[in-house]
């Protein structure tokens, strides 16, 4: 489909044969023949189509997804559509490989178009002990009135994930899924829920049959940007495809328009607690299941470094703690001339960070008393502590909890930084 608008959503839903590429490619092939869509058609395929959730076979089969693509981009090519469905995928990151579950688009005529990651891992399934959640995703642009926002089943439930989609401009939100029966009027809830909230078109494939005896729910649909079911397979293997009216879409945003208002309404700075204040905060958060992170440090002149550790710190939980430094013990530890930013200042600018959920001062010359008043489920210092040196250490995992050691890839340093401005000023 060589870059025009989308005029058609429909969805291919069936019954995934785990571990068997070859039999589901040939499926949607079959699938296809019979719906012959029109050309300008965006189709969803249901979640991990060509592979199903066999855990232990992923990361092989994910090494025949890049020849499985090409052959969906030829097919999508010949019927002049869009096909797009999660798959197991293979990526890098710090040097280590891991899988993501990603939304692919075939057939855009735009080359490679970036897939969209689920971002919120199954537990209850095992997904997050197999797969790396995704980062906050941004819509794909098929055409100049065409961008599709991706969302991967238990993303449904987030209301976040299709929002900040929606917010970039994204039109359409596609869900791949394999939601079961058992929970199917939630499904058909929430599609109509995310709908409404962003005044979107929604298209959602679920699978159907059965996975590891459970039963899967199909109930595939296309849902309309006021909540209107528009179209809704039943429980079997069932193909369509429909024209929608985007007049539709157009004339309730120009009524009002609830996607295009961002209001500011937070205020930073009420992210910095007593110790008192936020051990209440933290058993709130531990009482509805929250991983606590926490981490300490100086964070004197707040730089790249800094701000890259702090993100992969928020990364290994849902709630993160950051003990900082007072300026008295500062100076004991640095010497008079610092800190060069007072304390409440460098609270302030740190609590601008989206990844920082709360900050605590502390003099004392280690943070031993945050944590075992905190009690996190997760203790982050840099790689270059060993973990029988980091404080704090034994008394997390006596708790249960666990220490992530996390590399800087950055080489800039507050004190570096410091000699510099120096150098500079002197020279002048």
């Amino acid at each position: 489909m060589a870059k025009q608008s989308v005029s058609r959503l429909g969805f291919l839903q069936f019954e995934v044969q785990p571990g068997d590429i070859s039999a589901n490619l040939k499926r949607v092939k079959e699938e296809l023949r019979s719906l012959n869509p029109p050309a300008g058609s965006l189709i969803a395929l249901p979640e991990v189509w060509a592979t199903g959730f066999v855990y232990e076979e992923l990361e092989q089969l994910a090494q025949e997804i890049p020849a499985l693509l090409e052959e969906l981009e030829k097919l999508a090519e010949a019927y002049s559509i869009v096909l797009a469905g999660s798959l197991p995928c293979k990526q890098i990151i710090d040097g280590h490989e891991s899988l993501t579950n990603r939304l692919f688009f075939s057939g855009s005529g735009q080359g490679t178009v970036p897939g969209i990651d689920k971002q919120h891992l199954f537990s209850f399934w095992k997904e997050d002990q197999w797969f790396s959640a995704g980062k906050m995703a941004h819509p794909v642009h098929l055409a100049s009135e065409s961008s599709i926002g991706g969302l991967v089943c238990y993303d449904l439930r987030f209301p976040e994930a299709a929002q900040s989609q929606s917010r970039q401009g994204a039109d359409i939100l596609l869900m791949s899924a394999q939601w079961p029966l058992a929970r199917i009027q939630q499904w058909r809830i929430l599609l109509q829920a995310r709908a409404i909230e962003n005044q979107c078109f929604i298209i959602a494939a679920n699978a159907c049959g059965h996975w590891d005896n459970l039963q899967l729910g199909g109930h595939s649909m296309l849902v309309a940007p006021d909540g209107e079911i528009l179209a809704e397979a039943g429980e079997g293997p069932e193909a369509m495809c429909m024209e929608f009216n985007r007049e539709v879409q157009k004339e309730l945003r120009e009524r009002f328009n609830t996607v295009a208002a961002v209001p500011w309404s937070k205020d930073d700075s009420d992210k910095v607690y007593s110790l008192e204040q936020l051990t209440r905060v933290v058993s709130h958060r531990k009482r509805i299941g929250q991983k606590i992170v926490f981490t300490n440090g100086c964070f004197d002149i707040l730089h790249a470094g800094h701000v890259e550790y702090l993100q992969k710190a928020r990364k290994q939980g849902d709630f993160l703690v950051l003990g900082l430094n007072n300026d008295h013990s500062i100076s004991s530890i640095k010497g008079p001339d610092r800190p060069v930013n007072e304390e409440l200042q460098r609270a302030r600018v740190l609590a601008a960070l989206g990844c920082v959920d709360a900050i605590v001062l502390f003099g004392d010359d280690t943070p031993i008393k945050l944590i075992t008043s905190l009690c996190p489920d997760v203790l982050v210092k840099g790689a270059d502590w060993e973990e029988d040196e980091i404080v704090g250490a034994v008394e997390v995992k006596a708790g249960g909890g666990r220490v992530e050691r996390v590399a800087f890839t950055s080489q800039t340093s507050t004190t570096a930084m410091i000699q510099r401005i120096r150098e500079n000023t002197s020279s002048s």
